[in-house]
C-alpha cells in the first residue's frame, strides 16, 4: 500500500471515530434547541452625552444658563423621541466639574473658564437629574478617572485644580495631562469623586471612562516613550511589590474598579 492511501485511511478511520463518539456523547445528553431566543428583562437604550471639547453638551463654553438648559432639554426631549431610556452625561471629563463639586472645579467646557461658577447659579446634575426622571429617563454620570487636562482645554488651571493643589500626583504625557494611577492618592480622589455624586445625587447609574493608562506615545523615530510613572514604581517596588510593571499598571487599574463597585453597593 502507498504511502499515500496509507494516509488517507488513517485519516478516515480517524474521522469515523470522532463522528461515533460525538454521536455518543449527543444521544447521552441530548441538545436541546431553542425555538426562541429566552425574553429579555429589559433593554437599555442609552445615549452618551460628551461635554469634553464641547462635543454634545454644551454646544460651546460660556453659554447662560437659559441656553444651556434649553440644549439640554433639547436632548433629553429628543431621547424621548426616539424611544431611549437612559442618558449618560459626562460630569468629570478632566479633573473637573459638571455639577457642585466640593473636591473639583467648575469645568471650562460649561463656564469657559475653569472655576467660574454658572451665573445665574445652578447646579446642572440636579438639573439634568429631574429633567430626565420627568421623561421616564434614567440618567447615568460618566466619569473619566485619569485625565487631568484634554488638549481642547484653553483655560488656565484654577487653584483648586489637582494639577496646582497636587502637582506630584500629574504626569505630562503626549498632549494630555494625566493623574498616575499608580498614586494610591490618585485611586482614592476619584473614589471620593464618585462617591460624592452617588451620595448627593439621584443618579441611576455610574460610567467610567478612560479607565485605562494612556495609549502608547512615540518619539520622532518610532520609539515608545514610557508613561512616566516611574515615581510611584519605585514606590511599589520599595514596598516589596512582586509583580511586572505591566502587570502592576494593570493592578492599579483592577483595584480602582473594584473599589468603585464596592464603595457604591455599600453606599446606594
Amino acid at each position: 500500500m502507498s504511502k499515500n492511501r496509507l494516509l488517507v485511511l488513517l485519516v478516515s478511520l480517524f474521522v469515523l471515530a470522532v463522528i461515533g463518539s460525538t454521536c455518543g456523547q449527543s444521544q447521552a445528553n441530548p441538545v436541546q434547541s431553542l425555538t426562541s431566543p429566552p425574553p429579555i428583562r429589559r433593554e437599555f437604550r442609552g445615549v452618551w452625552v460628551a461635554s469634553v471639547e464641547n462635543i454634545d453638551w454644551p454646544s460651546q463654553p460660556g453659554l447662560s444658563t437659559q441656553e444651556q438648559k434649553d440644549e439640554l432639554l433639547g436632548i433629553l426631549d429628543r431621547a424621548t423621541a426616539l424611544h431611549l431610556n437612559a442618558v449618560i452625561l459626562q460630569v468629570r471629563p478632566a479633573a473637573d466639574a459638571l455639577y457642585a463639586s466640593p473636591y473639583e472645579p467648575w469645568s471650562e467646557y460649561l463656564t469657559g473658564r475653569m472655576g467660574r461658577a454658572p451665573n445665574p447659579w445652578y447646579d446642572p446634575l440636579e438639573f439634568a437629574v429631574a429633567e430626565a426622571h420627568k421623561r421616564g429617563l434614567e440618567l447615568h454620570a460618566w466619569f473619566n478617572p485619569y485625565r487631568a487636562h484634554h488638549p481642547s482645554g484653553k483655560s488656565p488651571a484654577s487653584a483648586n485644580h489637582i494639577s496646582r493643589t497636587n502637582p506630584e500626583l500629574v504626569k505630562r504625557y503626549g498632549k494630555m495631562l494625566w493623574m498616575d494611577p499608580g498614586e494610591p492618592a490618585v485611586r482614592q480622589r476619584t473614589i471620593d469623586v464618585i462617591l460624592d455624586v452617588v451620595r448627593r445625587y439621584d443618579i441611576d447609574g455610574v460610567h467610567i471612562d478612560d479607565y485605562f493608562y494612556p495609549y502608547k506615545e512615540k518619539d520622532r523615530r518610532g520609539r515608545v516613550i514610557e508613561f512616566p510613572d516611574a515615581t510611584s514604581w519605585r514606590k511599589y517596588v520599595r514596598s516589596g511589590g512582586r509583580l511586572s510593571r505591566d502587570d502592576w499598571r494593570r493592578a492599579n487599574v483592577d483595584s480602582l474598579i473594584h473599589e468603585v463597585y464596592v464603595d457604591i453597593k455599600a453606599a446606594k
